[in-house]
């Protein structure tokens, strides 16, 4: 009897612990900017325990960006120097598992 509880229990931490919040981009404003110039993204989960860091890719090279402020809905950055281009932006879980690249897109001039 001992030995099921211990199991389910053990399942249930497993299960908790392989479906945590992803964090998730939903905007980005503005949606054109210069190098120096602060972002802002809008979502959900984007808090420092979901969220380590936040990139901007152009699908092979990824750079870091400053946060510069970080709630659970929004992040706040400085745009890196960087080409101008489009950009996808990219978060690293806080568990540093994975970068997650995110369906918003950030113009650079």
């Amino acid at each position: 009897m001992r030995t099921w509880l211990v199991a389910t229990l053990l399942c249930m931490a497993v299960a908790l612990y392989a479906f945590q919040a992803l964090p998730r981009c939903t905007s980005v404003d503005p949606d054109t900017a210069k190098v120096g110039d602060v972002v802002s993204v809008k979502g959900e989960n984007l808090d420092k325990k979901n969220s380590a860091d936040l990139y901007l890719t152009d699908g092979s090279k990824d750079t870091k960006a400053a946060i510069s402020e970080q709630s659970e809905t929004e992040i706040k950055f400085k745009v890196p120097q960087i080409k101008p281009g489009r950009y996808h932006l990219a978060i690293l879980t806080a568990n540093k598992a994975s970068i997650i690249e995110q369906p918003v897109v950030l113009t650079i001039e």
